[in-house]
């Protein structure tokens, strides 16, 4: 990942950037404070239907390997029972969408997850195949919209578009990044003018020197239910190997 100006820098530096390339700048610094060369966490999802109760809860683990927009991801159930094994291999790539497979071991069969049913919920959440994948920051293009507070924080709102090219079902997200940490505080993704997905990043933790949001809250409007994926364990930089990511390790654990 190629670091931007430092952000002390960019508030004297504005004026000399070209329309939209502050708001890169910002998001480039935001992918460099958060590198890493792999992650493993595990933790707990919790669904909350419309009436406020909790409809589901499933642990699960996460592995990944790899720069960001580049990279290669394992996620799989591992409680209650009836979905215990059931994962999913995300291959991130720079230059394109993300190519997933999900395995599911009481059909003892994995399938590729097409384009077209990117759009759909992963596993009964309120998150997207699509979510689930990292987009490089030359996947769009940004717009500084200003300044704004998100709870107490400082942050800059910006807007991304797809690129000419890119397919993805929104066609515009509005980014929260806090000015103290360059972190992520809150996302908005759109289909026009109509809000599908609002994920706030919450409890934010300095883990190895990356700040880290602990519990990912993702509001589906269609549905008028949300997510809540709390961390319980989080190690970044730990020795992984390419034959990890593959299908046929999904089949062997």
């Amino acid at each position: 990942m190629t670091g931007g100006l430092p952000l002390a820098v960019l508030a004297f530096a504005g004026a000399l950037l070209a329309p939209g390339e502050d708001a890169r700048q910002i998001v480039t610094e935001v992918h460099r404070r958060g590198h890493s060369t792999s992650q493993h966490y595990e933790g707990l999802l919790q669904v909350v239907d419309a009436k406020g109760k909790t409809s589901s809860e499933k642990r699960w683990g996460y592995d990944r390997l790899g720069e960001y927009g580049n990279s290669k991801v394992v996620i799989r159930f591992t409680a209650p029972a009836e979905v215990k094994g059931v994962a999913l291999l995300v291959v991130n790539h720079p230059d394109r969408s993300s190519d997933q497979w999900m395995w599911t071991p009481a059909l003892n069969r994995d399938r590729r997850i097409a384009m077209q049913d990117r759009r759909t919920r992963f596993f009964g959440t309120d998150f997207s195949f699509e979510d689930l994948e990292e987009r490089d920051v030359d996947h769009d293009e940004y717009k500084l919209l200003g300044e704004e507070t998100v709870g107490a924080d400082p942050c800059w709102k910006i807007e991304a578009t797809p690129r000419q090219g890119r397919r993805s079902q929104y066609t515009k997200s509005i980014l929260w990044i806090r000015k103290s940490s360059s972190s992520y505080a809150q996302i908005e993704n759109f289909d026009d003018t109509k809000l599908i997905r609002r994920l706030k990043y919450l409890a934010m933790e300095n883990v190895q020197g990356i700040w880290t949001a602990k519990v990912l809250e993702m509001e589906d409007f269609t549905r008028n239910s949300k997510t809540l994926l709390k961390t319980e364990s989080l190690k970044y930089n730990v020795p992984m190997q390419d034959d990890q990511f593959t299908l046929q390790a999904l089949r062997r654990e």
